[in-house]
């Protein structure tokens, strides 16, 4: 595989981590609730990541529910020292697969029990509040009372550094006032440009940006152009759209996501790939079709 270095490395709270990291939301069933069709697969995409210098993996306690982080602990306990777990609180999920917040501070404590439990740790190495918003997009609102349960919480040992997740510039401000906030995951890519600011403004603070969806949102006309780019470059449109983010600016820490070996090795591969000035404005057009 790849040799990750080639993307760099960024420092993620005290931690220095490859800028090409492994999202594990794709280890659940489908809808991501449930089992995997194949969960020996899954352990093995794991551990091939992190044998191909993977060293920060995204995850959630409410991804399958639970599913993920047993699987990301079978594979991987014990961990090897320079790993970068992250994970989420937030939500919980329904019956039916539904997505639905879980808010108060009972239910972020629970989750942070339920992530340590799963995972086998004795204490989170961080762990991002996810606002709810409007699923994948954030809305404006106040998060004092849950940030500041989730600050309770690292005062108590059982999480070392925070993060937020689907949050606007003003809900960073605000939880920047409760308590350090050591990285930002949001939605964000080619065409879903609209944290450029915020992206910038974070990278003039050291703080990592983790862009989630890296293909979310394209229409069909901006898929084929796209595909008609990457094809020119000899590489797929994953990749192409892996690099671009790589370039875009040094805080992007990504996160790509899947169950194969096939799509963990093309992923990865995006690593070296350094794009022309040309491509890059051909990219950078797309946006605007």
């Amino acid at each position: 595989m790849t040799d990750l270095a080639h993307a760099g490395t960024f420092q993620l709270a005290d931690r220095r981590v490859n800028r090409m990291g492994y999202g594990a939301m794709q280890l659940a069933g489908p809808g991501v609730f449930g089992p995997p069709k194949d969960r020996d697969a899954a352990v093995a995409v794991l551990r091939a990541a992190v044998d191909a210098g993977v060293n920060h993996i995204d995850t959630s306690d409410f991804y399958g529910p639970h599913v993920t982080n047993q699987i990301i602990r079978e594979a991987l306990h014990p961990y090897p020292d320079d790993l970068v777990i992250v994970t989420k609180v937030g939500a919980v999920r329904g019956a039916d697969a539904s997505w639905l917040p879980a808010q108060s501070e009972g239910e972020l404590t629970r989750a942070v029990h339920d992530n340590l439990r799963n995972l086998g740790l004795e204490r989170l190495e961080i762990v991002n509040l996810r606002l709810m918003g409007d699923i994948h997009a954030p809305s404006e609102g106040s998060l004092e009372a849950q940030f500041s349960a989730l600050a309770k919480l690292r005062d108590q040992g059982l999480i070392r550094h925070l993060g937020l997740s689907n949050v606007t510039a003003g809900q960073v401000a605000e939880a920047q006032g409760i308590a350090p906030v050591v990285c930002v995951q949001n939605q964000y890519n080619l065409v879903h440009r609209h944290d450029d600011g915020l992206v910038d403004a974070l990278a003039a603070q050291g703080i990592a940006f983790v862009p989630f969806f890296p293909l979310g949102g394209f229409s069909p006309i901006q898929s084929d152009a796209l595909a008609e780019i990457a094809a020119g470059i000899g590489v797929t449109p994953m990749q192409t759209a892996l690099a671009w983010l790589l370039a875009r600016a040094p805080n992007l820490l990504l996160i790509p996501g899947t169950s194969t070996m096939a799509h963990l090795s093309e992923n990865l591969a995006a690593a070296s790939l350094k794009l022309s000035d040309a491509a890059k404005v051909r990219l950078d057009s797309i946006a605007a079709r």
